[in-house]
Order: structure tokens, then C-alpha cells, then sequence
């Protein structure tokens, strides 16, 4: 590379990646060939306008990528194309949320979503968002007994407020989704039934957590999560809400799609239905129970008992210690997680209650549920400050040579 300062970055962000356990949720490891897409000459394209109604020439090839990935898209979720359109275009997850409620919620009107300090999103309707700005949000949350989702008081919710729109799939609740019951919350409620599967995207691909397919009348998705994938974001609609949502993401948020970032998308899909990937999948929920039970054996309070799927929150404040301690002392020996508030939270968003972990990045890896219960046991002997500093980095060290990254 001739930018030698650029190459340098490049090169100690490699180094940072190899010689760190990943255990943010939201983050996994390319392979080789994702990122080879991701670079090719499809960034050399613009490409205005969906497949074979372009405003530029010279789009034939994009053409065949678009329709290929769409093929995709739709047969690795086992998905009819005789009842189901997907558009591979948004750039990512929260402009993909952000057209369909362009497309189907008149702005002012209501959409219901968890709270964000309770595990949803952003772009769920937080009031910092623009989500929260263009629409009235009636937020639901968690049970604080339990920590888990009270269907009854969202159907109560749904019923009295009557919403257009009601959002299920979070960035930080740990249980298992019944989209059933959201499918009869939303039909009792006149609402149109969305899920955002971006974070178990993955984990659906591979059968280890339910689909939401059945229930849902659009589904979102990021593919940089559990698939493994790009930067970007996937919307799947049932035929009848289609056309507006694709008119919503272009002309209506969006110019030219990213070509290259479509056809990382297709390489990622492709290994998505692979056997190997089924058996990963399953392996990161296989990780995760065992590091959350790992971390309740070492006395912590991991939010809602515990995990189906690949990330749980742990209660660090319980113990005397912000997230923001707790990842700051967890990164000085080479563990990468985020600060996260936890629900019900006394704490503000910049230094809250508690910590978010995930398995899906050091799964790539190949860690396994015996390594993950060592990983374990170092991370609680860091936020206890039981065990010598200089030790613990050895033995962080010795875990990412054992499992590199490839």
C-alpha cells in the first residue's frame, strides 16, 4: 500500500484483533473471502435503481449479483418468493428500520418497541433517533422480577394504544422470542408485525433459535452479526408491503446501493448455508449458556437467569462496579466487551449498571465450551480483582494463539 500511514493502522488493527477475545455481541470475523468482495471492483459501480431498471448503463453484471443475492437471501431462510420480497440494498441495519416505518407508519403515528434500556435498539424509537423523533413511540419493557418479556402486559399495551406498527427482536435480551404470541398481540391490535433479527440473524439461518418467519409481516436484519457477513442490512417483506418499502429505500433514503457490499453479502449468504456454518450456530448458543452459567457459579447476576441465544447482560453494579470499570479493567488484560445498561437501571448510558457478552466472535475462533468456561472464570477473576494482572494476560495470550484468527 502506498498510504504507508493507513497500512500501519491497517496493521496494528490486525494485531489488536489477534491478540484480543472478542466478546462483543454485535461483532464477529469475516472470512477471507468476504473481505475479498468487499474490496473487489464492484465499488467501482454505481448502480442507481434496483435490477434491470437502473439509471446508469453498464449495470448488466450488478444486475446478475442483485438477483443472485436475492436468491439467496430468501432460500437460506427457507423463505416462498411467491410470498416473500427482499431488498439487499440498505447500508445498514438502522436505515433499513428506518424505511420500512418510512414506508408503512404515517410519521406521527404510533409504533410500540422495548425501551432501549431494557435491550431494544435505537432505532426502536429512542428519543436521541430520529425513530423517536418522526413517530410516537409507546415503549414496553421487561418484567423486573424476571427480566424476561410479560406478553400480557404488551398485549394490554397493544390493545389501549392501538399502534401501526409493533417491533420484537432486541440488541440486548437474551430469551428466546415466542413470535406467535407477538403475531396475535399485533392482530388483536390492528398492527403490522415487525422483527428486527439482526442479532440472531445467524442463529435462524442455522435452526438454533426460532424463526420469526412464520409470524412476522417484515423481517430486518444486519449481516455483520452472527451471519458473518458485511456491513449492510436485508429487508424481507410479505408481498403486500414490497413495492412501498422498496420505494422507501430508494429513491426514498438512498442513492446508489454499495455493489461491493452486495456481493460480500452473497459470498457471506453462501456460507451461511453451509453445514459447516449450522454447526457453528449452534456451537455460539452452546458458548454462551456456558459462559453465563460459568459467570452465575462465580457469584454474578446475569439478567434473566441466563441465555438462548448468544449474548446475556451481567449486573456488575450488584457487585460494585460500573460497566465501565468492568470493561476497562477487562480490556487492560485483553477481553473486548461493551458497557450496557441493564433493565430498570439507576445508572446513565455512558457508565450503567452492567456489561453486554457474546460468543459469536470468539466461537469463529473455535473456542468451545470448555474453553469458554476458563474464559469465564478469567473475567470474573478480573472484575474481583483476585487474580495478578501480568498472569491473566498470559492466559488471554495463550487462548488467542491456540485459537487464531483466520
Amino acid at each position: 500500500m502506498r498510504d504507508k500511514i493507513v497500512e500501519n493502522l491497517i496493521n496494528k488493527e490486525t494485531r489488536r484483533q489477534a491478540n484480543t477475545l472478542d466478546l462483543i455481541a454485535s461483532e464477529n470475523y469475516v472470512s477471507s473471502d468476504v473481505l475479498r468482495a468487499l474490496g473487489s471492483v464492484f465499488t467501482n459501480k454505481y448502480a442507481e435503481g434496483y435490477a434491470h431498471a437502473r439509471y446508469y448503463a453498464g449495470n448488466d453484471v450488478v444486475d446478475e449479483l442483485e438477483d443472485l443475492t436475492k436468491i439467496r437471501a430468501l432460500k437460506l431462510f427457507k423463505l416462498s418468493p411467491k410470498e416473500w420480497s427482499v431488498n439487499i440494498q440498505p447500508y445498514s441495519g438502522s436505515p433499513a428500520n428506518l424505511a420500512v416505518y418510512l414506508a408503512l407508519v404515517p410519521i406521527g403515528e404510533k409504533i410500540m418497541g422495548l425501551r432501549l434500556d431494557m435491550g431494544g435498539h435505537l432505532t426502536h424509537g429512542h428519543k436521541v433517533s430520529a425513530t423517536g423523533k418522526l413517530w410516537k413511540i409507546i415503549p414496553y419493557a421487561v418484567n423486573k422480577g424476571s427480566g424476561q418479556l410479560d406478553y400480557g402486559e404488551v398485549s394490554g399495551l397493544a390493545k389501549k394504544e392501538r399502534p401501526k406498527l409493533i417491533i420484537a427482536g432486541y440488541s440486548a435480551y437474551s430469551r428466546s422470542i415466542d413470535f406467535k404470541k407477538f403475531q396475535r398481540i399485533a392482530k388483536s391490535s390492528g398492527a403490522i408485525f415487525m422483527v428486527d433479527m439482526s442479532h440472531f440473524a445467524g442463529l435462524v439461518a442455522a435452526g438454533a433459535y426460532p424463526s420469526p418467519f412464520d409470524s412476522a409481516d417484515v423481517v430486518t436484519t444486519t449481516m455483520h452479526k452472527t451471519l458473518r457477513g458485511p456491513r449492510a442490512a436485508l429487508i424481507f417483506s410479505r408481498k403486500k408491503y414490497s413495492e412501498a418499502i422498496d420505494k422507501s429505500v430508494f429513491p426514498g433514503l438512498q442513492g446508489g446501493p454499495h455493489a461491493n457490499q452486495i456481493a460480500a453479502t452473497a459470498v457471506a449468504l453462501k456460507e451461511a448455508s453451509e453445514g459447516a456454518f449450522r454447526k457453528y450456530a449452534r456451537q455460539v448458543v452452546k458458548n454462551a449458556k456456558a459462559l453465563a452459567e460459568t459467570l452465575k457459579k462465580n457469584h454474578w447476576k446475569v439478567i434473566s437467569g441466563g441465555t438462548d441465544s448468544h449474548l446475556f447482560l451481567v449486573d456488575t453494579w450488584a457487585r460494585g462496579l460500573s460497566g465501565q470499570e468492568a470493561c476497562e479493567l477487562l480490556e487492560e488484560v485483553g477481553i473486548v466487551a461493551n458497557k450496557n445498561t441493564i433493565p430498570f437501571d439507576t445508572r446513565t448510558p455512558m457508565s450503567p449498571s452492567g456489561i453486554r457478552l457474546g460468543t459469536p466472535a470468539i466461537t469463529t475462533r473455535g473456542l468451545k465450551e470448555r474453553d469458554v468456561k476458563t474464559l469465564g472464570r478469567l473475567i470474573s477473576e478480573v472484575l474481583m480483582k483476585e487474580g495478578k494482572t501480568d498472569v491473566i494476560k498470559k492466559e488471554v495470550a495463550r487462548i488467542c494463539k491456540k485459537f487464531p484468527i483466520h
